[in-house]
């Protein structure tokens, strides 16, 4: 019996020890991966900045940017907030949404559509280095 307590003992330290080789491995990138990572961000940057100059979100030709050219005056720094527009704590996205619904008079997207993504995106590169103050109006 204490030999078959040993061999579990030996089999939980390696079981940890693996564990922590591999966590090491994970958490070390390289200046390839930095750069592969920062090119398919742009790019998702860039299709959201598409999105938000063309009027093809909508169905009456607006876009997005011509109430907020370069993501200004959207805020998304400070969201969730009260929006009162939809009377409630939201989320950007939700805001978005509500955008896209009455300005543009076209229709929500989902919360993991690849647009809706963009458009994320797009606005939160356009906004960094804002501090960020949820909440704020």
């Amino acid at each position: 019996m204490t030999t078959k307590r040993i061999a579990i003992g030996i089999g939980a330290v390696g079981v940890l020890l693996a564990a922590l080789a591999t966590t090491a491995w994970t958490d070390e990138f390289t200046k390839k991966d930095t750069e592969r990572w920062t090119a398919e961000y742009m790019a998702v940057v860039k299709q959201g900045r598409e999105l938000w100059t063309s009027g093809k979100l909508g169905t009456n030709g607006v876009a997005c940017a011509q109430c907020h050219p370069n993501g200004a005056n959207t805020h998304p720094e400070t969201y969730p907030k009260f929006q009162k527009q939809i009377g409630k704590v939201i989320a950007l996205r939700e805001m978005i949404n509500w955008c896209l619904r009455n300005p543009l008079e076209g229709k929500p997207l989902a919360a993991d559509d690849p647009k809706m993504l963009a458009i994320e995106a797009y606005l939160a590169y356009e906004r960094r280095g804002v501090a960020l103050a949820p909440g704020k109006h």
